[in-house]
């Protein structure tokens, strides 16, 4: 891993029981790569908040993860509605999502709150109506 290790993942905007398979995949790549397990830990939940809001608000996209002996960056990128008040959007129990997401345990608006608190830097480019790429940084 000198260089750094890069995966790629596609998230499937239409079937929340797939939901949470890429940070699955990134948290067992990690283990075995020695990471320390607090360090797992905070990736696989700031993967997890981003790769489920790709599911709820955004029809899915695309999550790029570059591993290095230096830091995890999680890039989620999608094409979905954009965030239009992201100030609003990171206020603990804000949501957008819709009722029927809700009865399935999710929109608790916890995602892009979590997705900072666990990370060491937390980028959000949104335009509304072209989509959003949030990128996570955790530094070893």
């Amino acid at each position: 891993m000198a260089d750094g290790l890069k995966l790629h993942f596609d998230v499937d905007g239409t079937d929340f029981t797939v939901a949470g398979e890429c940070s699955s995949k990134v948290k067992k790549t990690l283990k075995q790569l020695g990471f320390d397990p607090e360090l797992i830990r905070r990736v696989a939940i700031a993967m997890y908040e981003g790769e489920i809001n790709m599911v709820i608000h955004a029809n899915g996209g695309t999550i790029d993860v570059e591993i290095s002996p230096e830091s995890v960056v999680v890039i989620l990128k999608d094409t979905g509605p954009g965030i239009p008040d992201l100030d609003k959007a990171m206020q603990e129990g804000f949501s957008t999502a819709s009722n029927t997401v809700r009865e399935l345990g999710f929109g608790a608006g916890m995602g892009l709150p979590n997705m900072k608190k666990y990370t060491d830097k937390m980028e959000v480019d949104t335009v509304p109506g072209v989509g959003t790429t949030v990128t996570l940084s955790v530094i070893v």
